[in-house]
C-alpha cells in the first residue's frame, strides 16, 4: 500500500488511492481466512490485523471522497 501512496503525483493520486483501499479490503479478506486452530495468541493477533486493515480501508475511502469533493468543486 505505502509505495501505491509514496508513487502517487499529482495526476494519478485518486487512482493509487483506490488502489490502497481495494489492497486493504483484501488483506481483511486473507486476514478473515487465516485459520489459528485455537490459538489465543494467534486470533489476537489476526484480529488486530484485521481492524487495522479496516481502518485503513476507512482512511483511504475518505481520502478518496476529499478528493472527489474537490475534483467536483473545482470544475464548477
Amino acid at each position: 500500500m505505502a509505495e501505491n501512496y509514496i508513487a502517487a503525483g499529482k495526476k494519478d493520486l485518486r487512482f493509487r488511492i483506490k488502489v490502497c483501499r481495494k489492497e486493504a479490503k483484501e488483506s481483511k479478506l486473507w486476514l478473515n481466512h487465516v485459520l489459528t486452530y485455537g490459538e489465543r495468541e494467534l486470533e489476537k493477533e489476526r484480529l488486530v490485523l484485521i481492524q487495522e486493515a479496516l481502518e485503513l480501508e476507512l482512511i483511504f475511502g475518505a481520502i478518496l471522497k476529499k478528493l472527489l469533493q474537490k475534483n467536483v468543486a473545482d470544475n464548477q
